[in-house]
């Protein structure tokens, strides 16, 4: 079986910082948002879908470089010192088999993120991003495009997420999904809505990683399945 991570919010815990500055730009321009709201509604997604959304929904135009602008100041955050998912380095490495990443952040960021948290090694060049395919999260095309690069079919794919978007997009790729809830972005109620979009149980911590792969991987589909209380 292969494993197949997100990036952003599920090895290291930088959702919470693009969802923060997302929304700081909102509220400047005068669409008032917080970091809860932007991470429930849009996390996960790519930008350019996510200012389409949110342009078409409250009728705002953006001003000249604005999608530039929060890449500089997310960029600069993140390059300030990600940390990886606590419990995430030692949790990969009790899995066996194949691993690769699969995210909606560009070539160039996704691999300097992972080298400042400390995990590139752990993927070498089995790093894929959603600048290689046509279309983001909830679109499955960066996980299929992961699957038939690593030599996998979907149904032998386990993708872990932490976002509904890329739950949603395992699940449109044929893939079982395991949702994770452990980073600094998630919210009241994010469990549930991952549940609700697919993935067969929760963690709650990297610790417990392990075990629900081993389990995925020791029964069908869903048959493990954690749901929150």
């Amino acid at each position: 079986m292969l494993i197949i991570y997100d990036c952003d919010g599920t090895l290291i815990d930088s959702e919470g910082i693009a969802c923060s500055v997302c929304a700081e730009a909102l509220t400047a321009i005068g669409v008032p948002y917080t970091t809860a709201m932007f991470a429930e509604r849009y996390a996960g997604r790519p930008a350019r879908e996510t200012w389409a959304h949110v342009g078409a929904t409250y009728g705002v135009t953006f001003p000249p470089g604005f999608n530039e602008a929060i890449n500089t100041e997310i960029h600069a955050r993140l390059d300030a010192g990600v940390q990886a998912v606590e419990g995430v380095r030692a949790a990969i490495l009790a899995i066996d088999g194949a691993r690769c990443v699969a995210s909606s952040t560009g070539t160039r960021q996704l691999n300097r993120n992972l080298a400042t948290a400390g995990l590139a090694d752990l993927f070498g060049e089995h790093v894929f991003s959603v600048h290689q395919v046509k279309r983001g999260k909830p679109a499955p095309d960066v996980f299929l495009f992961a699957a038939s690069q690593m030599g996998a079919d979907p149904d032998q794919c386990l993708v872990i997420e932490d976002t509904v978007a890329g739950v949603t997009a395992a699940r449109r790729a044929g893939m079982r999904a395991l949702g994770f809830t452990g980073a600094n972005h998630g919210g009241p109620g994010l469990d549930q809505r991952l549940i609700a979009a697919g993935a067969s149980a929760i963690i709650v911590h990297m610790r417990d990683l392990p075990q629900a792969v081993s389990a995925h991987r020791a029964g069908p589909m869903g048959t493990q399945a954690k749901r929150p209380a």
